[in-house]
């Protein structure tokens, strides 16, 4: 397995409760290298259904925030659109932190940090050769690419490279909001609040202990930044600012006391990404299917490597038959969700704003 986020974990984990045994590499030096990211939330026929594949079901309803799924759709003027609340039993799709999820699935497993795979060559007698950066290389019977947007194990199969949509992200963070900023934490509620504008939007969402991430999102080229320093915290604020400009105070305070900023331009894969099936490589999650980040990546990722991991230690012995259903069933449920979230993040990030409120109106319950 190569990549230790949530896909790749969850396959490691399923192997590792039928006995089998199974090797993670990831380049991180550790699980502590960098911030996991924000928060999940799960859905209970994708990812939930890959912890309970895994055993970790209970560990993930003790750690979860079911409170987490409120949602509050403001227009910029600050007015308030829609305010949904999850019923207290309803654990349709609970937050997690990615934080969380990920001590949760690492449990027991060999992960081999430091690992920065380089390459991975098919066709070995035995398997597959896997290259490392530190010139190491190691050959196993199968190697599972879930290493992310920019596999170093997708080329094995597929010349496939990411294409940038036109959105880009900016990411931001608000640190012990309900002591520090109480007027933030009311509008932010208990899960999330986004607000639409033309071709933009602001978005928060509230992570445990007091955490939340801020995202500013927007259409623009991939350069919009050109003659920025993104490293200037102050300069990238005043950028957005300038970009928010007429949005009320109450919302552009998401952007006045956040911190450091990242710029994460969205990337996809084509909608139909398929491959020709190569003997001792496969993949799963972004590395497979990239997609924009609207509630389905991770959750396919956890369930492509919980079925893919469960069809190898219950089959027949047929490894590479196992792997060839495997592709079959993850290319035509990843291609639905492709151009699901495509076709929302169009929507979501449009010329008019009423769109993205239609989206919501769709999904949530009335």
């Amino acid at each position: 397995m190569v990549g230790s986020g949530p896909g790749g974990l969850a396959f490691a984990r399923v192997l590792h409760r039928h006995g089998h045994p199974v090797t993670v590499l990831e380049r991180d030096p550790g699980p502590d290298a960098r911030p996991p990211g924000g928060t999940l939330d799960l859905q209970e026929g994708m990812g939930q259904l890959a912890l309970d594949k895994a055993g970790l079901l209970p560990g993930f309803r003790a750690l979860s925030r079911p409170e987490g799924q409120a949602m509050r759709i403001l227009d910029p003027d600050g007015t308030v659109l829609r305010d949904w609340r999850p019923r207290p039993d309803d654990r349709a799709n609970p937050e997690i932190d990615r934080g969380h999820l990920r001590d949760l699935l690492l449990g027991p497993l060999d992960v081999r940090w430091g690992r920065n795979v380089t390459r991975v060559v098919p066709g070995a007698r035995e398997g597959a050769v896997v290259h490392c950066a530190d010139g190491r290389q190691e050959t196993f019977d199968l190697v599972v690419g879930a290493d992310g947007a920019w596999s170093r194990t997708r080329p094995s199969v597929s010349s496939a490279t990411p294409h940038y949509t036109g959105v880009t992200y900016v990411e931001s963070s608000l640190d012990d909001v309900d002591d520090r900023h109480p007027g933030l934490a009311r509008l932010i509620g208990d899960g999330s609040v986004a607000v639409y504008g033309v071709n933009r939007a602001l978005v928060a969402q509230r992570n445990s202990g007091g955490h939340v991430k801020v995202y500013a999102q927007f259409r623009a080229p991939l350069d919009w930044h050109a003659g920025l320093d993104l490293a200037d915290a102050e300069a990238v604020r005043s950028s957005l600012l300038k970009r928010f400009d007429g949005w009320a105070d109450p919302v552009l305070d998401l952007l006045r006391h956040t911190t450091a900023f990242v710029h994460r331009p969205l990337y996809v894969l084509p909608v139909s990404h398929t491959w020709s099936h190569v003997p001792g490589v496969t993949l799963l999650g972004d590395a497979a299917h990239l997609m924009p980040p609207l509630g389905a990546g991770a959750n396919l990722a956890m369930l492509e490597g919980a079925e893919l991991a469960e069809a190898i230690a219950t089959g027949d012995g047929d490894l590479d038959g196992a792997v060839r259903a495997f592709e079959v069933r993850m290319w035509e449920r990843a291609g639905r969700w492709a151009s699901i979230t495509a076709a929302g993040l169009e929507r979501l990030v449009s010329p008019d704003p009423a769109e993205a409120l239609a989206v919501f109106d769709h999904v949530q319950p009335s």
